[in-house]
């Protein structure tokens, strides 16, 4: 059965953005939320981000015409029965999306995949207790999600091959790249990269090997420079080779941080509810505009690596 139509449950910032990729690439959207407030904040965002769709990357001008047509709002699940696909993507809190699905399994077809927007929650404990335990899968997105190639499909231990598949092609038509992830493990594959990073650079700075600033120039003018055009171990691949990397790691892994306790650094920061530019307290000091500034920083970023990475590795050719 080909995806068609797809219910979103939740339009918060991913959600909205969700919604956003799924009609600019033609599909009939079914928006949940309770909130009128948030569904008119929704609405606006999507109609900005289908703007910014033509106007960087040439997706056809009669779209900013025909999306409303095929968009849906509602405040109830029960038109989700229509759906050939839904997606959940309210806070990330285990009891609050279980509500969720035992709703949508009263609603939707059992054949429908339902996916859950998460990037920490175990996917094999969302699906355990389901009806229908095959047809669930992690769908994990990023901001801004309407431009970005980043998609996570996450199999949980009782997800079906065929749900699995039927999700990786709908990835593909969302002009996605999906990072298929065949295990269930904490964090993913993306974070998992990430919080390694993370623990090395704190480890760094409170060993009084660098400055904060230091490690952040560091990551900013190297990884920088590569992350967009390459990942790992392809970056092993051309400059130098595997062989090389191996000798260094020889020496450099006994030395990196491998502790499983939070960092103090980290715990002062979760003591004081540091929550960076939304409060301007996190490791740097933020004033009033910043917040604007960096937002605006992040998007324009967004927009450079989408063009080239559309112009040098068209998502046809891969």
């Amino acid at each position: 059965m080909s995806i068609q139509t797809i219910g979103i449950v939740g339009l918060g910032l991913i959600g909205r953005g969700i919604a956003a990729c799924c009609l600019a690439h033609g599909f009939k959207v079914i928006g949940f939320t309770r909130s009128q407030a948030t569904h008119d904040t929704a609405y606006a965002h999507i109609e900005q981000a289908i703007g910014d769709l033509i106007e960087r990357a040439d997706h056809p001008p009669e779209l900013a015409k025909s999306w409303p047509t095929r968009y849906q709002r509602v405040n109830a699940l029960e038109p989700f029965s229509a759906c050939d696909m839904v997606i959940e993507s309210v806070v990330e809190d285990f009891e609050v999306k279980q509500q969720i699905y035992d709703q949508l399994e009263a609603i939707v077809p059992a054949e429908v995949p339902i996916a859950s927007n998460t990037s920490a929650l175990p996917i094999s404990q969302l699906q355990s207790d389901r009806q229908h335990p095959e047809r669930f899968l992690g769908m994990h997105w990023s901001e801004n999600a309407h431009a970005t190639r980043f998609l996570e499909l996450i199999r949980g231990e009782q997800t079906s091959d065929e749900a699995f598949e039927r999700v990786a092609q709908l990835a593909i038509r969302l002009g996605k790249e999906p990072c298929l992830v065949q295990k269930d493990v904490e964090a993913f594959v993306c974070n998992r990269l990430g919080y390694a990073m993370y623990r090395e650079a704190l480890h760094i700075v409170e060993s009084g090997i660098a400055d904060m600033e230091t490690v952040d120039r560091a990551s900013r003018n190297a990884y920088g420079l590569w992350a967009a055009l390459c990942g790992p171990f392809r970056w092993m691949d051309i400059t130098g080779g595997p062989a090389l990397y191996a000798q260094v790691m020889k020496g450099v892994f006994p030395t990196l941080d491998n502790t499983a306790e939070l960092p103090e650094t980290m715990q002062n920061m979760l003591d004081a509810g540091a929550s960076g530019i939304l409060d301007g307290k996190g490791f740097y000091q933020y004033k009033a505009g910043d917040r604007e500034k960096w937002e605006d920083l992040f998007r324009e970023s967004v927009w450079h690596t989408k063009q080239f990475q559309d112009k040098h590795f068209p998502l046809e050719d891969e």
